[in-house]
């Protein structure tokens, strides 16, 4: 039984640019309702429909205190309220499940849920302690001292791959090998002047900072590296003695993807253009410290259960891999090949600009599976805290 449907094309995404790229000087916020408001226009998607937004970041940025209602106003659903989510690197399935949860309370029947991120220039925080020494306080860059430092498992999010690599025996090469067919599945979302990509994602007219007027105009992903496996063999690890190395991860970025879900299948289908899309189960899971990129397995398995499936019921899996440990360690845990996954492309190749990344993970699934007919598909990643979320939808 569907717990929220999802109108078939109405969801977007905002090419992802490489940190300190081409979106650098766009306030999150701001970027991810210039973009909506693009997209749900293009889609013949009223405000006035929506009865209910849900907003989601993960990096700070002026007046984010106001979050989701300013976010609405600027969309033009000035009557809607929020809420305001962030579960770091799963924000995106959080936004599903937080909307879903509305439509089970009947509070709720055509949502919006949107996530953006700037993690370019990110915030450097400074918290005043009038009692330490000299009432000197202290002092936090909001997105490198995260990317560093789990306050709790004592550790930077490169030791929890390099944990995993390591409990299960995956080497270097095999990273590599995998970020080599991981590069070669986005470029089939790149063929015929970005046919799959389109599907989703328009060409894209960078305003300037105060969205005035257009600065310039971005047509796919910005920064993506090639990748070249003599240049990748002569890497080192990153940490000594490790097996990860930075080819082997997945870069910072800016963006914002958003997607509209709804009670009914009724509903859906009136304001969507092709199959019915449904979403099945949305759950979560925690690891063992320190071990973040294992935390999808628990996650999925629970899905799993939850359905009465197996990992043969699923005909598409996407995942958000911020390592390529995640895919192999995944791939191994449910006994499949890591080479059928994340058709054409992932966050791996594509950037990780956290919030928006689980929603577009999502919506490419989504269009993989029309494009087979469709069929049950899987989206799972980890997050902060050795934690992981899942999502499973079908299509048709």
């Amino acid at each position: 039984m569907a717990i929220a449907h999802i109108p078939y094309g109405a969801y977007w995404s905002s090419p992802f640019a490489r940190w300190q790229g081409a979106f650098a000087h766009l306030h999150s916020v701001q970027f991810a309702a210039h973009v909506t408001r693009a997209a749900m226009t293009d889609r013949g998607l009223a405000a006035e429909a929506l009865d209910y937004v849900a907003y989601g970041y993960t990096v700070i940025q002026p007046n984010i205190f106001y979050g989701a209602p300013w976010f609405s106003a600027l969309i033009g659903a000035e009557g809607l309220a929020g809420p305001t989510v962030n579960q770091a690197c799963a924000t995106g399935p959080r936004l599903i499940a937080t909307a879903a949860g509305e439509m089970a309370l009947g509070n709720a029947k055509v949502a919006l849920v949107a996530a953006g991120d700037r993690l370019s220039n990110g915030a450097h925080v400074y918290y005043p302690a009038p009692g330490g020494p000299g009432g000197t306080g202290a002092s936090e860059n909001w997105v490198l001292d995260s990317f560093n430092h789990d306050p709790f498992a004592k550790n930077a999010m490169v030791d929890t791959a390099e944990n995993v690599a390591r409990r299960e025996g995956i080497a270097t090469e095999e990273q590599h090998e995998l970020v080599i067919h991981r590069h070669a599945q986005y470029q089939d979302a790149l063929a015929g002047d970005r046919a799959f990509q389109r599907r989703y994602m328009a060409d894209l007219e960078v305003p300037d900072a105060g969205f005035r007027k257009s600065v310039g105009t971005v047509s796919g992903d910005q920064g993506i590296q090639p990748v070249d496996a003599e240049k990748m063999a002569r890497l080192k690890p990153v940490r000594e003695g490790g097996s990860v190395t930075f080819a082997g991860q997945t870069h910072p970025a800016d963006g914002n993807a958003g997607m509209i879900l709804c009670a009914e299948a009724g509903q859906a289908a009136e304001l969507g253009t092709g199959p019915r899309v449904s979403i099945l189960a949305v759950t979560q899971a925690r690891e063992e410290k320190g071990f973040m990129p294992a935390a999808p397995i628990k996650a999925t398995q629970r899905a799993l259960d939850q359905l009465g499936l197996g990992i043969g019921g699923i005909d598409a899996i996407k995942s958000h891999n911020p390592f390529a440990v995640n895919d192999i360690a995944f791939a191994r845990a449910f006994g499949i090949d890591w080479r059928g996954m994340n058709n054409y492309g992932s966050s791996l190749i594509w950037g990780h600009p956290q919030g928006p990344t689980g929603l577009r993970g999502v919506i490419e699934l989504i269009e993989e599976l029309e494009m087979r007919g469709g069929g049950t598909g899987l989206f799972q990643g980890c997050a902060a805290g050795d934690s992981a979320m899942a999502v499973v939808v079908r299509v048709g």
